[in-house]
């Protein structure tokens, strides 16, 4: 092999010159660009552009008027055997919830024999009253024409003898002693009557009024639309969770169960921290995005902030007062109902010509805001000073200049 490149250069010189240099040419090239080679990690290009500084807010659909729908106050234990869809239109009248109507039935019957029965003991009553005031007219009559004719008796005196006349004195006594028992007897027989009476007809009317309480109760057992609208079935505590009632579900006296909204009065609420509360005004235009909605981003302004702080229950322990934030909607939807989550985005600040980051670019170390820029192939680690972040960007102050790019992974993380 030795012998044949000897003789292969004595006959081709300038050729395996050529050839060589190609060969070192390539590997020098080759080397240097595996140097030079970009690295694997993502970066992203620090642009000037618009810096819109907006507040990002989770709320909900609510309308400020409703009509409720509840459960009937004046009945017992009730069971759902029909509910209207979360979400069904109504005309006024319609059904919106049924309640089993057995219970109400058989108490509707009971209080109607129970009735009957009342008025039959007021008759009896009354006819007895009757019988016993003939009774004691006739005993009162008896007594007076017994006293008469004792006088009569008496005034034969002159004429008889004294002990005679003393037997018809003690008579007219006695006959006028009875009438007086008899007179007495009348007026207790009528007040005795008249309680009787009274008291069958205080029966009579607390079953009346029991009939007509169970017979409100029996129309109640229907609920029906008090307008037209959109049903929206409320969320309540019941057999362990919180949730709407269902067919099958049992329900208490004044249970709320639906309400009717006023869809002109739709607004999208959130509450909003102190720390951001300076940061909103009246009128601010605000974006809103339903999630269930998602093939349509609504538009709004903000029509109400409230001057007091409230305790947000719904935020965990502890508690946070926050300020509810109210935004009219420009548009409706006919999908658009309470109870739906929202975002809500208000722009508070738009700075124009501004140097800004992905806020994945940016790293906490030592207390400092750090970025990695790149130089050829390799990072260099930079603090810089941001002014305010908002959504998935940084506003920068220092530190970098438009045109250089930043790692959006720390490069240095597996090393």
């Amino acid at each position: 092999m030795k012998a044949r490149l000897q003789q292969l250069w004595h006959r081709r010189p300038v050729l395996l010159t050529v050839l060589f240099l190609l060969l070192g040419g390539g590997a020098l090239l080759g080397a240097v660009r595996l140097i030079n080679r970009p690295p694997a990690t993502p970066t992203a290009e620090v642009k000037r552009s618009e810096f819109i500084d907006s507040l990002r807010l989770r709320g909900e659909v609510k309308a400020l008027r409703s009509l409720a729908i509840s459960a009937p106050a004046e009945a017992g234990d009730l069971l759902v055997v029909k509910m209207a869809d979360d979400g069904a239109h109504v005309k006024k009248g319609d059904p919106v919830v049924e309640f089993d109507k057995t219970r109400a039935e058989q108490d509707l019957a009971q209080y109607k024999s129970a009735l009957k029965s009342a008025q039959a003991e007021i008759d009896q009553a009354r006819a007895q009253a009757r019988l016993t005031e003939e009774e004691d007219v006739t005993a009162v009559m008896k007594a007076k024409y017994d006293v008469e004719s004792a006088k009569l008796e008496a005034g034969k005196q002159e004429i008889v003898s004294a002990i005679d006349g003393e037997k018809a004195r003690l008579k007219v006594t006695d006959a006028e002693q009875k009438l007086r028992e008899a007179e007495q007897k009348q007026k207790s027989d009528r007040a005795a009557s008249k309680a009787a009476i009274e008291n069958k007809t205080q029966a009579s009317k607390k079953a009346v009024f029991d009939l007509q309480r169970v017979e409100r109760a029996l129309s109640e057992m229907t609920l029906r639309a008090p307008a037209d609208g959109m049903v929206s079935l409320l969320q309540v505590w019941h057999d362990g969770n919180v949730d709407a009632f269902k067919a099958g579900a049992r329900a208490w006296p004044g249970a709320p169960m639906a309400e009717i909204p006023d869809l002109s009065t739709i607004r999208a609420a959130a509450r909003v921290d102190e720390t951001e509360r300076g940061r909103l005004q009246i009128g601010q235009a605000v974006n809103v995005q339903l999630d269930a909605i998602p093939d349509r981003q609504f538009t709004g302004h903000i029509d109400l902030i409230s001057a007091i702080a409230t305790t947000d229950f719904s935020a965990g322990w502890p508690f946070p007062k926050n300020f509810n934030v109210q935004v009219l909607l420009d548009s409706g939807d006919a999908r658009l109902k309470p109870g739906m989550s929202a975002q809500l985005s208000v722009v508070v600040d738009k700075v124009a010509n501004a140097l800004t980051i992905p806020v994945q670019s940016s790293f906490q170390k030592s207390g400092r805001t750090v970025v990695y820029v790149l130089h050829g192939s390799k990072f260099e680690e930079r603090a810089i000073e941001e002014s305010r972040r908002s959504g998935d960007r940084i506003l920068v102050a220092k530190g970098l200049q438009a045109g250089e790019h930043v790692a959006l992974e720390d490069p240095f993380a597996k090393e």
